[in-house]
């Protein structure tokens, strides 16, 4: 095994790593391109994404004819009783006249969230660039060539939904409303949103000239397409969810980026991009240069070891550690892209969506999905990126509480698995769902502390749930014959089984949502009483059973059949991604917890694998986790990457890229467990910018299988707590740091805000 030299372990990052924690290789940059050698045909298959957050779109690259369908993430159907769905916006056309080409080039690169396509046509090169950029509120589509009056055609807008179409001078606009019978889904009255789109055409030489629907150019050296859309959605009930028509917003950003070069407009949307991205580097191997710069199909076909996704080989697979690490990045890139303050969280197919009646409504379901699209936004450092998610559960609690008050006569808040923006819910009613969003509220706080967000979000909501548990749950004789236990009546197991008491399901949720309840009320000082009371309950929960074949059982009954495939895992949420269950804690439960993931199979579809991942992961197998992370990706990602469900889900890219971190670095049982499920194909590597909770910065590097040495940031200053395989030492700028063993496994220390402490094996003699 390579070892430091004293000087290096002594400083942190810089010299631990070769970099800054806050920055990325610069080798790695050639990793994180997704290539191709030909157009897009197929939407969600081959067509590539781009987004700010809130306003995106999938590029098809075509030749002769580029199409660009866009979305904005507030172009949603439905109401306060109807989840509605999400909408598409509309579709740009550029035809353009070359036939045909060589030398194509694709690519989309997450690095700089930067689409490039290349290609040679009759003598002259060309090249577009394009982006969604942040700062600027606008999409950008640059058109340019090494020939002069190289651009000819004529660029169309249609509107989804049928809204005229108006052209003057350089501008294309539509304005309509969402009034109509849109998804047959949608029923009753429907929340009227009014929406807008512009595409503004800015060319250098040759002319442009309004036409029907669009703009014909002739003769320009190059065309710069601005675009930006919106709608009169606002997240507050008490305005209506309506804001002033987006007219002027979408005019005066326009304005502003028409005012800009397009070089200083992808500046800043590098620079704004890259302020999330680059926070994180991962490295697991090294897949050799011939492969790396292969198209991404290609390379997926040799990593499966077959031409078809629905008929991998992975025995006749070839590894690439490498396009390991590019699906967590891109899962980051999509998250970045779909996900920003002030946008509405990612739905099922995060902001990408080219169909007024799209599967599932692209909703925001809740019995695992939307769920698992958070579970990495904190250990993948993207914090940032889950304010989305705690907004719009705040802006629909009012009318959660109140159709559940109308439904159950009870306090607080339940849904059902389908939920929309206005707060309509459909679908069976999932009891549990509303608590499991809640353990993605308390988890933010847990990873950043910060005291305001759990105050005035996450608290109210857990507050809310407690009161329901409070009213919902029964008392019933022990099943054991042992006294009596609480249970949840009338439960459901999500997709399949009976309706009946004592679900696992809503007996898991409970447990942590009274858990979380309490040590957020201890935290903030408040509600000692409540407190109290939603301990003591916990404590009395009908919990976790094994069955009569070593199983943990899905039901209080024990009804599980060894030969039961369903693809959801909804009694196992105590090991992923609740706390109840751990083989540190919990051994004959997580044993349990085994053979049912063992019954289960490895099997189904892209998000039930990722969430396999993860399950694992807790389970400390790492190997089984990297088992069913390749399996992943040979049999449930389409060549633009897209998890498969199938249809695609973008739920199965966020929960790989939780899968990657849980195998990595683990905080949930009040320690950081470093490196606790390494898969033997990752013999060596190392990770920058992961986080703990607690309020801490992790970065590993590790050789042979080995911890070589970690630099641990302490953003709270909180005491920290490690879990190891192997003994580790503490130095902090190259002073030893006095450590206590703790009776559960564990060392701990206390750390000062802002400070990195070093942390190696004791086999390193300092």
């Amino acid at each position: 095994m390579r070892h430091f030299s004293i000087h290096l372990i002594a400083c942190a990052a810089i010299g631990l790593f070769g970099y800054q924690a806050h920055a990325r290789v610069d080798e790695e940059v050639n990793k994180l391109v997704l290539s191709y050698d030909t157009p897009a045909t197929n939407w969600d298959k081959e067509a590539l994404p781009l987004g700010n957050g809130w306003l995106g779109c999938m590029i098809f690259g075509g030749i002769e004819q580029e199409h660009i369908q866009f979305n904005v993430d507030s172009l949603w159907l439905g109401s306060e009783s109807d989840t509605g769905s999400y909408q598409s916006f509309g579709d740009i056309i550029m035809d353009l006249g070359a036939a045909s080409a060589t030398d194509y080039h694709r690519e989309l690169d997450i690095s700089r969230a930067l689409q490039t396509i290349t290609y040679s046509s009759k003598g002259t090169r060309y090249k577009r660039e394009s982006f969604s950029s942040a700062p600027a509120e606008v999409m950008v589509f640059r058109f340019t060539a090494d020939q002069t009056a190289a651009h000819s055609g004529r660029i169309t807008l249609s509107d989804a939904h049928q809204a005229p179409i108006t052209v003057e001078g350089n501008r294309i606009s539509a304005i309509g409303d969402t009034n109509g019978k849109w998804d047959k889904r949608v029923k009753g009255s429907n929340i009227v949103l009014n929406y807008e789109a512009q595409v503004w055409v800015l060319h250098e030489g040759g002319r442009i000239q309004a036409v029907e629907n669009g703009i014909e150019f002739e003769g320009c050296d190059s065309l710069t397409i601005l675009v930006s859309a919106g709608t009169d959605y606002l997240n507050q009930r008490d305005k209506g969810w309506k804001q002033a028509h987006p007219h002027q917003r979408i005019t005066d950003s326009l304005t502003q980026a028409s005012q800009q070069t397009f070089e200083q407009l992808k500046q800043a949307h590098i620079k704004d991009y890259q302020a999330l991205f680059n926070r994180v580097s991962i490295e697991v191997g090294n897949t050799p240069e011939p492969i790396k710069s292969l198209p991404l199909p290609e390379r997926l076909d040799r990593y499966r070891g077959s031409n078809s996704m629905k008929k991998p080989n992975l025995s006749k697979g070839a590894a690439d550690p490498d396009l390991e690490e590019l699906m967590f990045q891109y899962a980051r890139y999509l998250l970045i892209s779909s996900s920003r303050p002030g946008s509405l969280p990612a739905n099922l197919q995060g902001l990408w969506n080219n169909s007024n009646s799209p599967p599932w409504r692209s909703d925001y379901h809740s019995d695992v999905n939307l769920q698992m699209n958070y579970w990495f936004a904190d250990q993948a450092n993207l914090s940032d990126c889950f304010s989305p998610f705690a907004e719009w559960y705040h802006s629909i609690r009012e009318v959660r509480r109140e159709e559940t008050q109308e439904h159950f006569g009870k306090r607080g808040i339940a849904m059902h698995a389908e939920n929309g923006i206005f707060g309509g819910s459909t679908w069976k009613w999932s009891i549990g769902d509303a608590s499991w969003l809640a353990n993605n509220l308390w988890d933010h706080y847990a990873y950043t502390q910060d005291l305001q967000y759990l105050k005035t979000r996450a608290y109210p909501i857990m507050k809310d749930l407690f009161m329901f548990w409070e009213d919902h749950l029964k008392e019933i004789p022990a099943p054991d014959g042992n006294g009596t236990v609480l249970v949840a009546p009338d439960g459901f197991s999500p997709e399949h089984g009976p309706h009946e008491d004592g679900v696992s399901f809503d007996q898991q949720l409970a447990y942590d949502l009274l858990t979380n309840f309490a040590e957020a009320s201890e935290i903030l000082g408040v509600d000692a009483s409540e407190r109290a009371k939603a301990r003591t309950m916990r404590d009395h929960l009908l919990g976790p059973q094994i069955g009569r074949w070593g199983q943990l059982q899905e039901w209080m009954v024990d009804r599980d059949k060894q030969n039961d495939k369903h693809r959801h895992l909804s009694h196992l949420i105590a090991v992923h991604p609740g706390r109840q269950i751990s083989p540190h804690t919990t051994p004959l439960l997580a044993e349990a917890a085994r053979v049912s993931m063992n019954a289960r199979g490895d099997g189904s579809t892209g998000w039930s694998k990722a969430w396999k991942i993860n399950i694992w992961a807790r389970l400390l197998d790492g190997n089984r986790a990297h088992k069913l992370l390749r399996e992943m990706m040979a049999g449930n990602v389409h060549s633009n990457l897209f998890n498969m469900h199938p249809p695609f889900q973008i739920d199965g890219n966020f929960g790989y890229a939780s899968g990657v971190c849980e195998m990595l670095i683990q905080s949930h049982m009040d320690a950081i467990h470093l490196l606790p499920a390494l898969p033997d194909a990752w013999k060596s590597g190392q990770v920058i910018g992961l986080r703990a909770r607690g309020g801490f910065e992790v970065s590993l590097k590790w050789t042979d299988g080995q911890l070589e040495a970690a630099i641990i940031r302490s953003e709270q200053g909180k005491v920290c707590r490690l879990r190891s395989a192997t003994p580790l030492y503490v130095t902090q700028n190259g002073r030893k740091i006095e450590t206590v063993v703790t009776d559960r496994g564990t060392i701990e220390f206390p750390t000062l805000r802002g400070v990195e402490y070093t942390i190696t094996t004791t086999h390193h003699n300092l």
